[in-house]
């Protein structure tokens, strides 16, 4: 299991920086694709991300590293791409309702 400090450390890896950065982003497109009905809400979201995909990525790995938290430090380390998006896709909703302060 990781400690908090550990966890804390992580939140800087930058392999799981940049895997995040690319599921938000990838999360936006799938909220706001052709044929989605995103809200305004989404639609600000998605737009935030497209922006600047960091800050948002920022928040979606805390939730990731809370998530994995009994987790080792390898095995958050060595997680896949896929597992990556998994999570972001899980919290999209929340982030959203972060962003838009509902």
């Amino acid at each position: 299991m990781a400690t908090y400090s550990e966890l804390h450390a992580l939140k800087s890896h930058n392999d799981l920086i940049e895997k995040t950065q690319v599921a938000v982003v990838i999360a936006a497109q799938d909220l706001i694709k052709t044929g989605a009905t995103p809200t305004a809400a989404d639609r600000a979201w998605a737009s935030a991300v497209l922006s600047d995909p960091a800050i948002e990525a920022s928040k979606a790995l805390m939730f990731l590293l809370a998530a994995n938290k009994d987790s080792t430090v390898a095995q958050i380390e060595g997680v896949t791409d896929t597992t990556v998006q998994t999570k972001v896709d899980e919290v999209v909703a929340q982030l959203v309702s972060a962003f838009s302060g509902a």
